[in-house]
């Protein structure tokens, strides 16, 4: 599903009434930064999840003693 883009407009609206201030000269940068963000989370929406069991349900014990038992990336 595709959402149309914010308009600075919108965005200048959206700001004034959650009372964040923000100063015309940022108002382009946040109108990016916030289609951007609506973008990605209408890609992670998209996705089929009907199969993945909730994070929950997953056990990491099996890894211990692997070499892979830390966070590291």
């Amino acid at each position: 599903m595709t959402t149309a883009d914010l308009s600075p407009q919108e965005v200048a609206r959206q700001a004034l009434r959650a009372g964040i201030p923000l100063e015309a000269e940022r108002l382009d940068l946040v109108t990016a930064t916030a289609n951007h963000i609506r973008r990605v989370i209408g890609t992670l929406r998209a996705l089929d999840l009907d199969e993945t069991a909730p994070a929950a349900v997953y056990d990491a014990a099996h890894l211990v003693g692997e070499g892979r038992n830390d966070a590291a990336v």
